[in-house]
């Protein structure tokens, strides 16, 4: 891929690993089969000893026709400026959408949709929606460690077309925080702080540090080493592996079957591991400059939206999700002269004076977006596509309107033509009410078929099929 004044990426790769209480016989060393090696890999919770090692999935599906980017957006949307007075593809500018303008043929502005399994049991929209955000799942009230929610289609997409890449997906987010205890109305901040959900139980990690974020990605290869350094380090890393596997496989004849299935599990993760290599290797970018911990919330949502971009122009991950602030963020911006608080601002109570700095706040976000789009756009692919063409990023809240709480004709927009699939370029609202209308699941099923994941055909609490979307 091709950009002005292009800086791309590297590679990098997570380990994890548990303890368990060990056997009344003597347990076998960890490092019994790299014994004289002065390595310290570690194998998987075996019954005859203790630590484990992460698995990874197996299969190589196909790469996907688009790449699927979510764009959150805390708080809800001041609809009246949001939302145009004419549909179809002569809609007029309005002011919240006025900075991704430049990109009108890429826009598929949609409403009357809505997300009904969001509405919470009780108080507690702000953290039911931004948990239902990517699940179209209802999640269940709690503030302890009983959450539940559902898988959201960031990772349903990732985990079909996304093992061809080094990352399946990228969770990134500008506001940081724990997932324990609670963060509105008895509902978990797990709901509130992740709108990527690996399964029912379990939020995908988020990364909220630039400097982090960067480490992961190119670690490897941008810590300023001569071209020779670095592939002597990368052979070095290889004959590791192959020492590990060669006697991880000499192991297995001693152990028991339960340990032996657990060593081909190790097995497998290793493959991964050189899968992940093995792609390192075939890449042929930069990433540039490794970023410092920005000390303004602004410059970290900056930063994100960079490496959002040099990880597509690098091809690592086809699946990121960004969420520019936790549910119901209660953060001021004082660039823009707002010292109240966004969510405090949202309750506006039909308040001139908050729906204009509502707008000014929804206007800066959709500024992000541009810049974002910008970036996308500068990007050639060799379809000869830019990457904005190449994507369908998808932009809402987990709310309508501040004030309103409703989950009801959400405000949606997609950028992007899903790699030549949609038009673009149009807004369509779609009939029904707020009992029969068209689901955010429905919309999801869509979305996940123009990623490649064509045999989809339910998502969610509530969906009855793909949403009709305007095709090219």
């Amino acid at each position: 891929m091709a950009r002005k004044n292009s800086k791309s990426g590297g590679f990098g790769f997570d380990f994890g690993g548990g303890r368990a209480p060990g056997l009344f016989r003597r347990p076998l060393d960890r490092r019994t089969f790299l014994r004289g090696s002065g390595l310290a890999l570690s194998l998987p919770l075996l019954d005859a000893m203790i630590p484990s090692f992460a698995r990874a999935q197996g299969g190589m599906p196909a790469r996907p026709r688009s790449r699927f980017i979510a764009f959150y957006v805390p708080c809800g949307i001041h609809m009246a400026s949001w939302d145009p007075a004419t549909e179809g593809p002569d809609f007029e500018e309005t002011p919240i959408l006025a900075p991704v303008h430049p990109w009108r043929d890429q826009m598929t502005l949609i409403g009357g949709v809505h997300n009904r399994p969001a509405r919470p049991d009780g108080p507690g929209d702000h953290a039911a929606g931004t948990g239902s955000f990517l699940t179209a799942a209802h999640c269940f009230k709690t503030d302890g460690a009983d959450i539940r929610n559902g898988v959201s289609i960031d990772q349903l997409i990732a985990n079909r077309v996304g093992q061809g890449h080094r990352f399946p997906s990228l969770v990134l987010g500008a506001e940081g925080g724990g997932n324990a205890g609670g963060c509105d109305s008895g509902y978990s901040c797990a709901y509130s702080r992740n709108i990527s959900w690996i399964d029912e139980n379990t939020p995908a990690a988020k990364e909220t540090n630039p400097r982090s974020v960067f480490n992961r990605l190119f670690g490897t290869t941008a810590d300023g080493l001569p071209p020779a350094v670095v592939a002597k380090k990368a052979r070095y890393r290889r004959s590791i592996l192959d020492y590990v596997r060669s006697d991880t496989q000499r192991l297995q004849s001693k152990l028991g079957p339960t340990d032996r299935l657990k060593i081909d599990e190790y097995l497998a993760g290793l493959r991964e591991l050189e899968r992940q290599m093995d792609l390192a290797e075939q890449q042929a970018c930069e990433p540039g400059t490794r970023p410092e911990r920005p000390d303004q919330f602004r410059d970290t949502i900056r930063q994100m939206l960079q490496l959002t971009v040099t990880a597509v122009e690098c091809d690592l991950t086809p699946v990121v999700t960004f969420m520019l602030g936790n549910g119901g963020s209660n953060r001021p911006f004082p660039w823009l002269d707002i010292a109240e608080g966004h969510h405090q601002l949202s309750h506006h109570q039909g308040n001139p004076e908050n729906h204009r700095k509502l707008e000014a706040i929804d206007i800066w976000e959709m500024e992000q977006l541009a810049w974002l789009c910008d970036r996308l756009h500068q990007i050639e692919e060799p379809d000869g596509r830019s990457a904005l063409e190449n994507s369908v990023v998808f932009v809402s809240s987990e709310i309508e309107d501040g004030n309103s709480h409703s989950h009801f004709d959400m405000p949606i927009l997609l950028m992007g033509k899903a790699g030549g699939q949609l038009a673009g370029g149009t807004y369509v609202r779609y009939p029904g009410n707020r009992q029969d209308g068209p689901s955010v699941a429905n919309l999801f099923v869509s979305l996940a078929r123009l990623c490649g994941v064509d045999d989809l055909e339910q998502f969610g609490d509530d969906s009855t099929g793909p949403l009709d979307l305007p095709l090219a």
